[in-house]
């Protein structure tokens, strides 16, 4: 099939199971027939059919098998109108303005510190009970 340029207008139309169409980075994809074969279930690609599902997309994080397989789909590039929803998640590899990867570390430290404030405190209660029986005794 030839590539074509197909508006959002288009491309919402192909929005049931037997004709579905994604739009991801501006790209549009046939994934009718990759449907039953989604390993997360026709529920995830029905909820985006014949919209821009960059996001969802994205936000799963597929593995670059996926993307390959995803490339084999594609039917056409999206025309964009005044007016359209722009995309909510840059291109890949893209800077985002906002990431503040000083703070990416953060989740990580937090827990060695629970863990490790947990390890001394049942450290300190195994020692009060060793010394509470030694002065029972």
């Amino acid at each position: 099939m030839a590539s074509q340029d197909l508006t959002y207008q288009d491309v919402a139309e192909h929005n049931t199971k037997k004709d579905l169409y994604v739009v991801i980075h501006d790209k549009i994809f046939d994934c009718s027939k990759f449907v039953d074969e989604h390993p997360g279930g026709e529920e995830v690609l029905l909820d985006v059919a014949g919209q821009d599902a960059t996001e969802a997309f994205e936000d799963v994080g597929h593995s670059d098998e996926a993307r390959e397989t995803l490339e084999q789909l594609k039917v056409g590039t999206l025309k964009r109108n005044p007016g359209d929803p722009k995309p909510k998640t840059p291109a890949p590899g893209a800077v985002s303005p906002q990431a503040n990867n000083e703070s990416a570390g953060l989740g990580v430290g937090l827990y060695a510190v629970v863990l490790i404030g947990g390890l001394v405190a049942y450290a300190a209660y195994q020692y009060l009970q060793q010394q509470q029986a030694v002065q029972g005794a």
